[in-house]
């Protein structure tokens, strides 16, 4: 271009004109939260195209069941109930990421802000929802759903009891899925049912690549979110005080070596059964315990208190609140992925929890919104530490996503919603004045729930 005597030169760019498409955004999205997720690939999904807000209640259903029935000829046939039962899922759960893309960057093809931009966006959800997902497996604790020990390394026998488990519980067979965390996958790789081709029947793959595959009738997964909990959170030891030891099932253990009473709410472990058992009342010398031991143990087997901590708020938090908790009584921070529960009561699916993000000493934020309301200096637990995978049939959890509305007309907003496979995500697309550049937001609207506590199995090792 020329201005009197003077060529001035301007840049030409490649742009594809998908920059701001936000429905290009939006399928983009889809493909890549597909692409990344794994546990919640693998459990029960429900999507209806309805918009829905954050708080909605909705419900799906858990699948009927029937019975064979026995009949002659002339018999009428028994007509059964098909219809199946509703389970609530709140949708309390609003995953998102947002970004800047400045004026400078306009210029780039979609292609390149799909590298650099889109894919860790979604990368980032996809990792919340797997997290979310895989903190269910501590409501099957609960159940008595529990098979191998903390500390021991998982092997084919852990394998062969979650799946006796399940078995016993009248489980569908086909189906079933066993995630595990890093630590675990490479315990089952140094056992040869597992790799060795001759008894795998693969060729050898699962030597060369290092996967698990299905085995013993469940499909394998590794996933980088199954918890595992580091050592190191504040614990103190006693004993088992009965000279004939307790046996599997036992639920009042006599102790000794407290100087004083372990707070009620608390979770311990004890030597031999080495799962995870909430103190629901104590005294210095006797400890009531739930679920109650799954193996035996002896006299003088040492048990370890994972000291629990406290709600700090005068006012306490209201039922359904899902942001950070204030709390205190720590003096070591919680670890992500460890379980959490609120008060003294028996753990049941409901009471149950997941810490997320990074906790601390003062702010623990979980899984999911409270199912009560908590009180000021209400007893906070901490599970103990391990490694934490989860045996599951699909239909044992269920993750339920809704649309969420795009912004109203006129708003300046530009914005699209994509549904595929279960899943919606919405994209929008706004310009910040002060910032010199597009403001893009991707999200995710949805809710986890236990659809049936026979159908999972919390494995440790």
């Amino acid at each position: 271009m020329q201005l009197g005597s003077h060529k001035v030169w301007r840049s030409v760019y490649a742009n594809d004109n998908d920059a701001f498409i936000p429905e290009v955004w939006a399928q983009e999205s889809l493909m890549i939260l597909e692409a990344n997720m794994i546990a919640a690939a693998l459990v029960h999904r429900d999507f209806e195209n309805e918009i829905a807000n954050f708080g909605d209640v909705v419900n799906t259903r858990r699948p009927a069941t029937f019975t064979g029935v026995r009949k002659v000829d002339g018999d009428d046939v028994t007509v059964q109930d098909a219809q199946a039962t509703n389970v609530p899922v709140r949708l309390d759960q609003h995953w998102h990421t947002s970004f800047l893309i400045k004026d400078g960057e306009e210029s780039k093809s979609f292609k390149n802000l799909r590298d650099v931009y889109l894919e860790p966006a979604l990368l980032s959800i996809a990792q919340a929802i797997d997290e979310v997902v895989l903190m269910s497996l501590y409501r099957f604790i609960a159940a008595g759903n529990v098979v191998g020990q903390l500390g021991t390394a998982i092997s084919k026998s852990t394998v062969i009891s979650a799946r006796e488990t399940l078995n016993n519980n009248k489980a569908p067979v086909t189906e079933r899925r066993f995630v595990v965390c890093p630590n675990m996958e490479g315990d089952l790789l140094n056992v040869g049912d597992f790799t060795k081709a001759n008894e795998v029947g693969d060729d050898g793959s699962a030597l060369r690549e290092g996967h698990l595959g299905r085995k013993f009738g469940f499909d394998f997964f590794m996933d980088q979110n199954s918890p595992s909990v580091a050592s190191g959170s504040t614990t103190t030891a006693g004993a088992v005080n009965y000279a004939s030891g307790y046996a599997a099932g036992s639920t009042s253990i006599a102790v000794d070596g407290f100087s004083a009473a372990p707070t009620a709410g608390g979770w311990c472990t004890i030597a031999g059964d080495m799962t995870p058992q909430k103190i629901t009342a104590a005294t210095s010398v006797l400890l009531t315990l739930s679920p109650g031991l799954k193996n035996a143990v002896v006299d003088d087997a040492v048990v370890t208190v994972y000291e629990p901590g406290a709600i700090n708020l005068a006012a306490g938090y209201a039922q359904y609140y899902t942001k950070t908790l204030t709390v205190d009584g720590f003096t070591v921070a919680p670890k992500v992925g460890q379980l959490v529960s609120f008060g003294a009561a028996a753990p049941t699916k409901d009471n149950v929890y997941g810490a997320l993000s990074t906790p601390t000493t003062v702010a623990l934020l979980v899984d999911r919104a409270l199912a009560a309301a908590l009180s000021n200096n209400d007893v906070v637990g901490i599970g103990p530490a391990g490694d934490y995978g989860f045996a599951f049939h699909r239909n044992a959890v269920t993750l339920v996503t809704r649309p969420l509305a795009a912004p109203a007309a006129g708003t300046g907003a530009l914005a699209s919603v994509a549904n595929y496979n279960s899943l919606a995500v919405r994209v929008v697309i706004t310009y910040d004045g002060t910032k010199q550049g597009h403001l893009v937001t991707v999200d995710i609207l949805g809710g986890i729930e236990v659809l049936d506590e026979n159908l999972g199995v919390c494995v440790l090792g």
